[in-house]
């Protein structure tokens, strides 16, 4: 009896060889065609200096696409009925979909980003707290790179749910800083090595005044906005290079710092 039923199953096995081999061979040829067609067409967009918020988006799309395509033809080479195959797929697809409706919202999400482009590839933005360039733009989520070389995925469910800070939306931008002075500081004096250290400093836009105003008092400080404008990718050096040149040229020029109160 079991050499009968181990008979049935090595002839079942022997009958369906070719079919698994084919289909193993399908899968591994198809999955590196569909890396090869991923690449022709991202290089495609590239040439045509297509948006790359859009084109980054629409390649997973057809990769996720084509990879559905070739596991329906390989389910062909068993037998399986493609049109059953369907019915059978999407009735998964719902099941899945309704546990899994929280994928499907940040795929809308996604749809709703690149149809309303509130950022694109490139921008400075502050997405769910976090702040980073947009690297990419996927089904699901969007890739932010960090100034410190972090790669941060946020959910588009979740972007399109929060507020979204686009530093780099206008073009420019402006710096502001706080400094304190002590309450002997010529506020003239204090402007004026300011003013000498917007002028020098190569990423500011002169086109824009910097503002220098009093923003409050304590008994021993007098508390000092600074203002200056540059453009949005530059926001960082701006800053960097006030904080570092402001502390400079008030030491040169002998404007007193705030007093410590014991």
């Amino acid at each position: 009896m079991n050499t009968d039923i181990l008979a049935t199953y090595t002839q079942m096995a022997l009958a369906h060889l070719p079919n698994i081999v084919l289909a193993l061979v399908t899968l591994i040829f198809g999955f590196w065609i569909i890396g090869r067609i991923t690449h022709i067409t991202h290089l495609g967009f590239q040439k045509r200096n297509f948006d790359p918020t859009v084109e980054r988006f629409l390649t997973s799309l057809i990769n996720v696409g084509l990879k559905v395509m070739l596991l329906l033809s390989v389910a062909g080479m068993f037998g399986i009925q493609t049109t059953s195959f369907i019915a059978i797929f999407t009735a998964l697809a719902f099941a899945v979909g309704t546990a899994l409706s929280g994928s499907l919202g940040h795929f809308a999400s996604g749809v709703m980003l690149l149809t309303f482009r509130p950022y694109k590839v490139g921008d400075l933005v502050t997405l769910a707290g976090q702040t980073g360039h947009v690297e990419e733009i996927q089904m699901f989520n969007t890739v932010l790179l960090t100034d410190d070389n972090k790669k941060i995925s946020i959910p588009n469910g979740v972007v399109t749910g929060s507020v979204i800070v686009n530093i780099s939306g206008q073009g420019e931008i402006r710096v502001d800083m706080d400094y304190a002075v002590g309450v002997a500081a010529d506020f003239a004096q204090v402007r004026e090595a300011v003013q000498q250290v917007y002028n020098q400093c190569p990423t500011a836009l002169k086109n824009k005044p910097v503002d220098v105003f009093i923003n409050g008092m304590t008994p021993g400080s007098t508390k000092l906005v600074v203002r200056p404008w540059c453009k949005s990718d530059q926001y960082w050096d701006t800053y960097f290079y006030f904080q570092e040149n402001v502390r400079r040229i008030f030491a040169e020029k002998g404007i007193p710092g705030p007093e410590i109160e014991g």
